[in-house]
């Protein structure tokens, strides 16, 4: 009976052993998708306050490979309220990302603590830490398979990531993944009370220079009855970018030299 008992526990851990490498080698497989070397994008982003009153931002976006992970740079050019304002992101793996931003107001870089992660990204309903969750990687989470359901007419599995840093701003993240595309349809953002805070939802699914690409990522903060749409106007893979690109000079500057 010992034996017995032993080998049914066996073969339940190894069960569960191969139940998580294959969640986490889905949600792997869905966020390195797209092999680019360098992504730029011009972006309309649409602020939806709670009485349904609209405010528009114009956005550049850049986003190139380093020696230590992703950078991205995020440049506002309208309205002239924000135009100027810059922020600057650098993956550390294994550590919090680096992060700085630049407003013509006070006129000065500033770093951003990772207490802050939590904090609105401009006015937004994306927080610091969402921002930088568009490189986040997939061993920054323990990836649970929940289910298959369909999404929209897509099947999809359905995965549960919990941050394996506690002080992650979010407690678990459920996202949707299509098993045709590896394309995240819709993401669901836990705080600790296990409330649900945030919806994330990808659409506006195109073919561009040969990769299926998400145009539209709308965010959508249910307790205040905000939402934040990014529409991509224009995007480019592979176009150089220079490395002085990823810096606090040009953050301060907007120029390469």
């Amino acid at each position: 009976m010992k034996k017995t008992r032993v080998f049914f526990a066996l073969l339940a851990f190894t069960a569960l052993t191969i139940h998580a490498q294959t969640a986490e080698s889905i949600v792997r497989g869905s966020r390195d998708r797209i092999k680019s070397d360098t992504v730029s994008t011009r972006s309309r982003m649409v602020i939806r306050a709670k009485d349904g009153s609209t405010t528009e931002r114009l956005i550049d976006q850049y986003s190139k490979d380093g020696p230590k992970g992703s950078r991205m740079m995020i440049v506002f050019q309208q309205p002239a309220s924000v135009a100027g304002s810059r922020f600057l992101t650098m993956e550390n793996p294994g550590s919090a990302d680096d992060r700085w931003i630049f407003l013509p107001g006070p006129g000065k870089v500033r770093r951003i603590a990772a207490s802050e992660g939590s904090g609105s990204f401009m006015g937004t309903d994306f927080s610091y830490d969402d921002i930088s969750s568009m490189s986040r990687s997939a061993d920054a989470d323990n990836h649970t398979l929940l289910s298959d359901e369909s999404l929209d007419g897509a099947a999809c599995y359905v995965i549960q990531s919990v941050p394996k840093d506690s002080s992650y701003q979010y407690s678990k993240m459920v996202q949707w993944i299509a098993k045709d595309t590896q394309i995240i349809m819709k993401i669901e953002l836990y705080d600790r009370r296990d409330t649900l805070v945030k919806t994330v939802e990808m659409s506006g699914i195109k073919d561009v220079q040969g990769r299926l690409t998400v145009t539209v990522t709308k965010i959508t903060t249910h307790a205040a009855g905000t939402s934040t749409t990014i529409n991509i106007e224009i995007i480019k893979y592979d176009d150089p970018i220079p490395d002085a690109v990823f810096t606090t000079a040009y953050l301060e500057t907007g120029r390469t030299r």
